[in-house]
C-alpha cells in the first residue's frame, strides 16, 4: 500500500500531517486514530480497505507526524481542523464520494464532524468511540473548572506511561501481550512500534505522542456533544467492542435509541478490536460503508 505524505498549517500556528494513498478515482475514506496512536498504525485494517477505498489518514494535534501544537485546542476544534485540512490539500480527491471512520477518541471526532456538516460523508463507520455519558459530561464539565479532571485515572496512567525504549525491537518485545496492547495482531503492534514511535536524540526511541497531550485529552470533553449525536443523518455504524469501557455501551444504547441514523453492532474483543483482528474489522466497515 503506498502512502503519499501531506502537511497544513493551520491559523494557530502548527502544521497537521497525514498521509494519503494515490488518487485513483476509488471513494475517499477519512480515518482519524485513537488518542496516543497515529494513523499509519492501523495499516494491518486500512491496508484491507484500500481495495475498495482511497484512504485519507490525519494526524491530530500533538499526535503522529503531527506538531504538538502547544495548548491542546480541544476535541471540537481539532474534529474541524481534520476537514479543513482535507479542503485545503485533498482537491486530488473533491470529486469522488466520501466516507468516514474512526477509533476510540478519533471516532468521537469523527461524530461531531457528523453533526456539524451533515453533507460531509455518504457514510461512516465509528470503531468503539468513547462517547461520554450526559452525566460524565457534566461531572468532566464542572471537574475542568476545578482541576479534578487532570487526575482522573486514566489522565493518571497516561502521566505514568512509559515513553522511551532502547530500541524498536526491545519496544515490540516489552510491549507484547501487555496492557493496552494485549491482544494485538503481530503485524499491528509491528506497525505501532514502527509508526507511532519516534527515534530520540539520545539514541533510543520514544513514543510521537507526549503522554501529557494523551493525559489532556483524557482530562477534557467535547462540548455540545449529546446535540451533535442528535444531529446526525449520516448512516453510522458503531462497532463497539465485547469488552469495552461501560460507559460506551451505555452511550451507545442511547445515541441509537435518540437517533434512527445510528446503527450499532457488538464484536468480539477489546477497546483496540481493530488491531486484535484487522480482518475482521475491515470486514465489518467494508460491508457497511458499500453494502451490496
Amino acid at each position: 500500500m503506498q502512502l503519499l505524505p501531506w502537511r497544513h498549517a493551520t491559523r494557530e500556528g502548527f502544521t497537521l500531517r497525514g498521509w494519503h494513498t494515490p488518487p485513483s478515482g476509488k471513494p475517499l475514506l477519512h480515518f482519524l486514530h485513537g488518542n496516543g496512536f497515529c494513523g499509519r498504525m492501523y495499516e494491518p485494517m486500512l491496508r484491507q480497505l484500500s481495495n475498495d477505498f482511497d484512504l485519507w489518514l490525519c494526524d491530530v494535534q500533538g499526535h503522529g507526524d503531527s506538531d504538538h501544537g502547544g495548548r491542546f485546542l480541544g476535541w471540537n476544534r481539532n474534529a474541524a481542523l481534520a476537514m479543513e485540512a482535507l479542503d485545503a490539500q485533498g482537491a486530488a480527491f473533491a470529486g469522488v464520494p466520501h466516507y468516514a471512520a474512526g477509533h476510540s477518541f478519533g471516532g468521537v471526532l469523527t461524530a461531531l464532524i457528523l453533526g456539524e456538516q451533515r453533507q460531509r460523508f455518504v457514510r461512516a463507520v465509528l470503531l468503539d468511540p468513547v462517547i461520554f455519558t450526559p452525566a460524565m459530561i457534566m461531572g468532566m464539565s464542572v471537574g475542568e473548572l476545578t482541576g479534578v479532571t487532570r487526575h482522573t485515572p486514566l489522565a493518571r496512567q497516561a502521566r505514568a506511561r512509559r515513553k522511551h525504549w532502547p530500541s524498536r525491537e526491545e519496544a515490540f518485545t516489552l510491549l507484547h501481550s501487555r496492557g493496552v496492547y494485549k491482544g494485538w495482531a503481530d503485524d499491528a503492534l509491528q506497525a505501532f512500534v514502527t509508526h507511532a514511535l519516534q527515534d530520540s536524540a539520545d539514541g533510543r526511541v520514544e513514543l510521537k505522542c507526549r503522554p501529557s497531550r494523551e493525559a489532556d485529552i483524557f482530562s477534557s470533553a467535547p462540548d455540545r456533544l449529546w446535540g451533535l449525536l442528535g444531529k446526525v443523518r449520516t448512516p453510522t455504524m458503531v462497532l463497539y467492542a465485547e469488552k469495552t469501557f461501560p460507559f460506551v455501551t451505555e452511550s451507545v444504547a442511547r445515541w441509537r435509541a435518540m437517533n434512527d441514523a445510528v446503527q450499532a453492532l457488538q464484536v468480539p474483543g477489546g477497546h483496540c478490536f481493530m488491531q486484535e483482528q484487522p480482518d475482521m474489522a475491515a470486514q465489518h466497515v467494508r460491508a457497511f460503508l458499500l453494502p451490496d
